[in-house]
Order: structure tokens, then sequence, then C-alpha cells
């Protein structure tokens, strides 16, 4: 704040300024100031001359201090209309008659007349004339002297009046030069405060920042005005590092000069009312184009002279100037907030689009939703299948994993009824909404938000904090923006895995196809340390076709695969080999394991088909002691020993004489 200088703040202090150093008198010998001598008054000022009228007198009084006859007791003055302005007061009309005559003659009047003790005197009417040519008689001076003294010869009264003239003009051009003096201060005082208020609007649109520009301005008022007391009211919702900051809640303020000043747009001052030591209340508003964003509230010393010390329209100024910076501020901190939301978006976007798988999805959402919004827990639920009931696909909390909740129940329940986001400031006052996953965490503060698909709610975000008051309302809408996105991959993923769940499933029979059970094969043979393979073949379906149909035999070769599927375990892997054989892998089984489970298969076939078909299967085994391990061997001695099986008589089980030995 260094960049005032000395003068600037004397003039703000309200300090004349000194006398130049030009000459008074010039080469010429007349004074600077001989023009005043001649300024005049005209009859329009005579109306409004009496204070001066008394201030002369007064002044001419005391410069005439030893002549016996000039006082208070043997004079007086009158203004133009013969009303006694100063000095002895008469009850006698006589005056006034006697001014008329003086001022019309333009001479002095004299009478003789008797004084209240009854003794007679002498009265002389003087006019006392202006200075410009005309020489209209502004005044009269009375001069009331005993008969017994001795008078004074009439030409001393008439330079007595002169001098009174000389006192009277002397006070008027006293008076004319503190006006102009006044002005040219008042005018040196804008020019400064032009000049202040100039440097303060250039530094403040130099901070690009809100925090830079109310640094700002909470430092030119203190270096200006130190004894006054200033603190922002805003009503933003943001957290400011400056403890002069402060949030505006105006249901608690009630109708302070705070609220009027926000409310109105407008100054409000509280003028101190009663004893002393009560202080002024000044609220200026921080406003710009956009609306009011907060209240300077000053508190000036209690005083009659602290509004004098206090250049209020100044303040005014720098306060509009600061709504001014603090809006454009504010509009760059948002761009700035919006492209960083925008660059978040498109990271989060891509890199979620990078994974078809949704698993990874649920956990890399989880971890950058915690990381973006700084919150201690998160949880993505969605509704089963059957849509009954929401299950937990992911959390950063182990005990929520896979737990499943009812579809009306909860913050979840909630947002499917209204299909509307959510936001909880302190979840022990709201007391509206009751939530397994709040409680569970001990948490404070929720955001939550719906997943659709179609524009219907099949899932929610939540994310919160142990803290009340956490999440912001940027926060919110940030939010808001990335529950779409998310739930955009969601659908992707889980359409990428029914679509390769369909390419790898045999439409008629519901089985796996061929192919899909060779990678699965594969990937066994690569960890595992044994498994078995087991072919079945329906025996003479082409009879079954032709005696029954094609229909018929569809619906066989269904049933059949129905058979297989339920006989079997959840790991082992059923598939269609090709027209009406069916191939059953069996993780970790040995023969002898693979034939209770073909025994069962070929048994539930013959007894359970309508029209009734049986079936021969052929078994072979691999383990890691065997030389050769491939998918082509392990499929070449299951078929050859289902060929075996075919040739022997059909509706049997033949395992492979590797495998048997």
């Amino acid at each position: 704040m260094s960049d005032f200088s000395t003068t600037d703040q004397q003039t703000l202090d309200g300090k004349t300024a000194q006398a130049s150093d030009a000459p008074l008198f010039d080469d010429k010998g007349y004074t600077s100031f001989a023009w005043l001598q001649n300024m005049d008054m005209t009859p329009f000022d005579f109306p409004y001359i009496n204070q001066l009228l008394v201030q002369g007198y007064r002044n001419w009084l005391q410069q005439s201090n030893g002549i016996s006859w000039v006082n208070e007791e043997h004079t007086a003055v009158f203004n133009f209309t013969g009303v006694r302005v100063a000095g002895r007061e008469e009850d006698n009309d006589e005056d006034l008659e006697l001014i008329e005559r003086c001022c019309l003659s333009r001479e002095m009047e004299i009478s003789q007349r008797k004084l209240r003790d009854g003794s007679l005197a002498f009265v002389y009417m003087v006019p006392v004339f202006c200075r410009n040519y005309k020489g209209e008689a502004f005044a009269a001076l009375r001069f009331t002297l005993p008969a017994q003294h001795s008078v004074p010869e009439q030409d001393a009264l008439l330079a007595a009046a002169l001098h009174f003239r000389s006192c009277f003009y002397t006070r008027f051009e006293y008076i004319f030069m503190e006006d102009i003096l006044g002005m040219k201060n008042r005018s040196d005082r804008e020019g400064r405060r032009r000049s202040i208020l100039f440097q303060i609007v250039k530094r403040m649109h130099d901070k690009i920042d809100v925090e830079g520009v109310l640094d700002e301005v909470f430092g030119s008022i203190a270096y200006l005005f130190p004894h006054v007391d200033i603190t922002l009211y805003m009503s933003q919702d943001r957290h400011s590092r400056n403890p002069q900051v402060k949030p505006l809640l105006l249901h608690e303020r009630d109708e302070d000069v705070c609220v009027r000043a926000f409310m109105k747009g407008q100054m409000a001052v509280n003028e101190p009312v009663g004893a002393e030591g009560e202080m002024t209340e000044i609220g200026i508003p921080l406003r710009g184009k956009q609306g009011v964003y907060g209240v300077f509230h000053m508190i000036l010393p209690s005083g009659a002279e602290s509004m004098k010390e206090v250049d209020v329209e100044l303040i005014a100024m720098m306060a509009d100037t600061a709504g001014t910076a603090f809006e454009n501020a504010k509009l760059l901190e948002q761009s700035n907030v919006l492209i960083h939301e925008l660059r978040l978006i498109n990271e989060l976007v891509q890199r979620l689009n990078q994974s078809l798988k949704l698993n990874e999805i649920f956990e890399f959402a989880v971890q950058e939703l915690l990381k973006m919004f700084l919150a201690d827990f998160c949880c993505i639920v969605q509704l089963d299948q059957e849509g009954n009931c929401f299950k937990v696909t992911s959390s950063n909390v182990e005990s929520l994993s896979l737990h499943s909740y009812s579809d009306e129940d909860g913050v979840a329940g909630l947002i499917r009824r209204t299909g509307e986001p959510l936001i909880v400031s302190d979840y022990r006052k709201e007391g509206k909404i009751s939530s397994s996953f709040m409680d569970m965490t001990d948490s404070l503060s929720l955001m939550a938000v719906p997943m659709k698909t179609s524009g219907t709610p099949r899932g929610a975000i939540l994310l919160s904090s142990k803290l009340p008051h956490f999440f912001s309302y940027d926060n919110y809408k940030m939010l808001q923006m990335l529950a779409p996105h998310i739930g955009l991959a969601v659908t992707n993923a889980m359409l990428h895995a029914e679509v390769r769940r369909l390419a790898n499933m045999d439409m008629l029979t519901g089985l796996y196809v061929r192919h899909y059970v060779d990678k699965v094969i594969q990937r066994h043979q690569e960890k595992d340390f044994c498994g078995s393979l087991i072919l079945v073949d329906i025996d003479q379906f082409k009879q079954v076709n032709d005696t029954y149909g094609h229909q018929t035999g569809d619906r066989i070769l269904k049933s059949v695969s129905d058979i297989v599927r339920s006989a079997t375990r959840s790991e082992d892997v059923c598939a269609r080999w090709g027209g009406e054989e069916l191939a059953i892998y069996l993780p970790q089984l040995g023969v002898q394991q693979a034939l209770e489970y073909a025994e069962k298969i070929r048994y539930r076939i013959e007894h359970e088909t309508q029209p009734q078909v049986t079936v021969s299967c052929g078994i072979a085994e691999w383990n890691w002691l065997d030389k050769q391990i491939s998918i082509e061997s392990l499929f070449y001695r299951a078929d050859m020993a289902l060929y075996e099986a075919k040739n022997e008589g059909r509706n049997r089980i033949v395992i492979d004489h590797v495998s048997n030995s």
C-alpha cells in the first residue's frame, strides 16, 4: 500500500493545503490579492449579511479600542431593512425613519431624543455604502451620544463609519477567500481521490483470482482508514482463507444493516442513538452486473467526528469497483473450474471406455470418484436382473460388498422412486431418510445420483464424508454430470458382456458353442492338474427326425441339453459340439468321477425323454503327467471312445483306453 503518497493521505484526512510560495507583491508593487478590493456585494446579497455585520461590528469595536464614543454603549448597527443586528438597543421608532432619510439622502442624519433615564442625547445615523460605483447603502451605523458630553466632529463619525465598512469588507474578503480555498481543497481532494481510486482500480483489475481481489480491498481500506473495523459477509458458497470474510446468513441476521444493504443493493447506515459509546454501522453491497455477492460491514468508532474522518463515498466507489473485479475474477474462476471439470470428464470417460469388464469399470469409478471429490466412502448399487432389490456392485467399504437391499428402502430406494439426485449436509439433522450406508460408515455428508438406463433409474452412486457440510453445490453438479457417463460405460460393458455371452451360446439348446469350450479347456490345462471330457451323442437321432419331424427333434435335443445342464456342477462347461452331439468338460475330475456323471445323464435321458431316446457317451481324461497335453488330443480320445460305444450297441458309456489304463 505504499503507492499512496503522504499528500493523498492528508487530502483524504481533510487537511487544507499550504499556501503557495508565490510573492505577495508583483514587480509593479501591487499585491497579488488586489483583485479582492474589486469584489463586492449586490442587493441580492443584503438579506444574508447579518452575520457578517455582527462580525464586522465586533472587529470594529476591537480595533477602535481607546476611542471613548466607540463602544457598545453608544453605537449600534442596522441592516438595510432597519433591523438592529448588534450594539445598543433602544425602544424608539425614530431609528427606522432616520435610516430611511440617510439612505435616501446618502448623508448622515442627526436627531435629538430623550433616553430611558430621561437625559437628552444626540443620535447620528451614518449610512454604510458598498464598494461599487452605485454606492448602495447596505447598512447604517448609529451613534448615540449624551448631550452633556463633548460631541466629535462629523468627519470623525464618517471616518468611524468608513472604518466599520473596512472591518466589514475584511470579514467579507476572508469568507470569500475561505470559500475559494474550500473549493480548491475540495477540487484537490476530488482529484486526489480519483487518483487513489484509479490506483486501487488498477491493482484490483490486475488480480485474476477472487482471494486477491478481496485482499486488495481489505488492504486499501485498512491503509486509508486504519480505525475502521470492516468485515465482508459473503452470500456465495465458498470458503475464504481471509478471517475477515464470513458467511451471510440472512435468516440469522434478521433486519440489520447488512440484510438491508444486501436486499436493496444500496448502502445502508445505522446512526448511533442514545448514550455515548454506541457505534455507527455501515453496510455497503459488493455488487456486480449479475447481482449482489456480499456486504461490507463497517463499524466506525463512537463520536460525532467519526463519520467525518471516513470518506464513505470513496469506500462505496471502492466497493463498486471491487464488485466488478470480484465478478470478473469469479467468472474466470468458474471458467477454469468448468474447463477442469470438462477435462476430468473427458479423462474419466476415456478411462472408462478403455475397459469393457464390469468389475474393472466399477472399481475404477469408485477410486476416481473418491479421489475427485475427496470423499471418505463410495458405493455403487444396481438393480438385479429381476429388478426386485439393489445389489452393491462396488464399494471401498468391505462390509458392504455384495450386499443386497430392498428396492424401496434407503437412499437408493428414494432415488429410484423420484428419479432425482440428493444431497444431505448433515445426516443427523435430516431425519427424513434412513440409510444403511450412512449408518455403517458413520457419515454426515452425502451426495447420491441415479444411474439411468433409457431414462429409468437402474442404480445409484453414493458418496459420503464424515464431516458435515463437506460437499459444495459445485461438487453436486459435477457428480450429476459424471453419473450419465459412468452409467453409459456400465451399460456398454453389460451389452458387450451380453453380446459375448450370446456369441458363445447355442440359441436352440442354451449351451455353449464348441469354440468357447476350446478356450475354457485351454485355460484349465494351463493351471489345473487334471480334467475330464464327456462326449454325448443321441442314438439314432436321424430316425427321430424322420419319424416325428424336425420340431420334435429340436424339442428332444433341448430336453437332453436341459438334463445335461441340470446333472452337472456349476463350474462344469456344457456345450453343443455339433448336430446331436454334446460335450461336457469337468475341471479337476478324473474318469471315474466323470463316469458317475455320465451314467446319471444316460439314465435320466433314457427315462425322462418323450419320445424316448438314448445316448452313447465317450470319456477321456488328461493330467499333468501326460507326455502331450492338448485340446485336440483330448477330443480325439473322447471321440474314439464314443465311436466305440456306438459300435458296441449304443446306450452305453465307454472310457478311453489311455485314460482307463
